[in-house]
């Protein structure tokens, strides 16, 4: 089901962006919905949306209405009250991973994103830097099945910010350790 697009997270992404679309919000689909738009198949149980910080007060009103649900103590995680799937909003401005000032804050959705399949999603190079900067091991995890998938290289790492390229070539190498690991298995059974 999650792969045919027919899922509850799919109907909750489906539902938030009319929602942010009727409501003028600026959105960009980030985390693992973006991974997927990107190429590479994994599961995830919820949705991230880049937004603009003045898109908060909206968020809020929307909530208040009853449009989706606000999730208490986490006041940018929400919950798509028809099918109960979470979504977070990473907010322009502020930064990935420990939220702590960095070189890479997200940027606004709208100069960063490209439609897929009739959703804004952020574009590849921006989803591989901030990955990298959240510096979590399923960001770069995400990262080495990008590379894979996208037939990322040395020239790619070197349109990234100064301050991921190292991270990136660590996962160039795991990229490389992965294939030669399945070289070897494949030999294996022949």
């Amino acid at each position: 089901m999650f792969f045919d697009g027919t899922d509850r997270v799919h109907q909750a992404m489906r539902r938030v962006t009319q929602l942010f679309d009727q409501h003028g919000i600026a959105y960009a689909v980030a985390g693992g919905m973006a991974v997927n738009a990107h190429h590479h198949s994994r599961t995830t149980a919820d949705v991230d949306f880049l937004i603009r910080a003045d898109a908060m007060p909206m968020l809020r009103k929307l909530a208040a209405e009853g449009k989706f649900n606000s999730t208490p103590g986490h006041p940018r995680r929400f919950v798509e009250p028809a099918t109960g799937v979470r979504f977070d909003v990473l907010v322009a401005g502020l930064f990935p991973g420990s939220g702590r000032p960095g070189p890479i804050p997200f940027p606004d959705p709208l100069a960063v994103s490209e439609v897929i399949d009739d959703f804004r999603v952020i574009d590849l190079r921006t989803l591989v830097e901030l990955k990298l900067a959240a510096h979590r091991y399923q960001d770069f995890a995400d990262v080495v099945s990008l590379i894979r998938a996208n037939d990322l290289d040395e020239r790619f790492g070197q349109t990234l910010h100064v301050s991921v390229r190292g991270d990136f070539n660590e996962c160039l190498e795991e990229r490389k350790r992965e294939d030669e690991y399945e070289r070897r298995q494949d030999s294996d059974v022949k």
